[in-house]
């Protein structure tokens, strides 16, 4: 009786749940930033990073955060800088603000800012990573971007100043009919919407050309100059404001190249026919539609004698010539947009007498 009385007993103590180590209350400290990043354009600073999802006890953040940027410039203790803003959490977060004059005038010189993450009671996990830009009077303006297309290319222009700043151009692909295509693994790469392009001493050159851009794309330029300045041991960027923007529209508007390569051979066939046979290298543009034949004698007017859909392959068989006849032949490219280049070089071949 005494076993089964201790069994039972140590059976019921097994059933009832023992309360463990009590736990300590949440702080709700949000996550410190660790992706703080500066940039500067003129008299700007922009501040971007991403807010943290978690307080340090790994919960989710369901409120928004408080958040306070800290600006040093050298030696000098952090300051706050604009009011607290109150940020939502695991969103992408941005800050900018107008430097002071005493800040955007004089000589280059280091400038660091941090963010700071203050739950509903002031208390904080302590500063992001340090972002840094650079305090000083930066580089004008570029006020006059204009541009034009090239057969390959947008061709940029500004006025050259005398000094070895770098320009930023920066492209911005808006929204085209190309982005309605079917994708799939064969089909082609898309441009990324925002490209940068660096011209190392840009500003003296006054211009660049933009090989990348795309036929039927439709971009957006801004360009900005940059100074390059060691500080510290180093080298960081001192911008100054980005130009107004310009839209370019990259149309076909340049007719292929002129084929080359045009040779012509008479021939009489069993059955007595006379012709001439013509040929020439294929021309390599992609939006090519054909050729177009051409020819006269002596002195006579050019007249086309190819039908009137172009010519697709690089050859044309002439059965329209008499003998003992001299012909001189030339051949155009046509695109698909119509634009005809400009005639080949002149042949000539002689109908042999029957």
């Amino acid at each position: 009786m005494a076993a089964l009385l201790s069994a039972g007993v140590a059976a019921g103590l097994a059933g009832c749940g023992t309360p463990g180590a009590p736990q300590p209350p949440s702080l709700n400290l949000p996550e410190t930033v660790k992706n703080l990043a500066a940039t500067r354009a003129g008299d700007t600073v922009t501040l971007a990073w991403t807010m943290p999802r978690r307080n340090t006890d790994k919960l989710l953040l369901t409120e928004p955060v408080e958040v306070v940027v800290c600006r040093g410039v050298g030696d000098a203790p952090c300051t706050h800088v604009g009011a607290p803003q109150k940020m939502e959490p695991a969103k992408d977060a941005t800050w900018t603000e107008t430097l002071p004059a005493a800040l955007a005038a004089g000589p280059p010189r280091a400038m660091q800012y941090f963010v700071e993450l203050r739950n509903e009671r002031g208390r904080s996990a302590g500063e992001s990573n340090a972002a840094r830009v650079l305090a000083g009077a930066a580089p004008g303006q570029v006020t006059d971007l204009s541009g034009e297309l090239r057969r390959h290319a947008v061709a940029l222009h500004w006025t050259a100043e005398n000094d070895d700043f770098a320009v930023r151009l920066i492209r911005t692909r808006m929204g085209t009919a190309k982005e309605k295509k079917q994708t799939g693994p064969l089909s082609p790469a898309t441009q990324p919407s925002e490209v940068t392009l660096m011209v190392e001493n840009g500003s003296r050159a006054g211009g660049a050309l933009d090989k990348s851009a795309e036929l039927g794309e439709t971009y957006e330029y801004r360009a900005q100059r940059v100074a390059m300045v060691e500080v510290e041991g180093k080298t960081l960027e001192l911008a100054g404001p980005l130009s107004q923007p310009l839209r370019v529209e990259v149309k076909d508007i340049f007719p292929p190249e002129a084929p080359k390569g045009l040779e012509a051979v008479a021939s009489k066939s069993e059955q007595g026919e006379l012709s001439i046979d013509l040929s020439w290298q294929a021309n390599g543009e992609s939006d090519l539609a054909g050729y177009v034949l051409y020819r006269r004698e002596g002195d006579a007017a050019w007249t086309r004698i190819s039908p009137a859909e172009p010519v697709i392959a690089p050859a044309f068989h002439d059965t329209q010539v008499l003998a003992g006849h001299t012909y001189q032949y030339a051949v155009s490219a046509v695109d698909k947009n119509g634009h005809e280049s400009e005639r080949s070089a002149v042949t000539e071949e002689t109908v042999p007498n029957e």
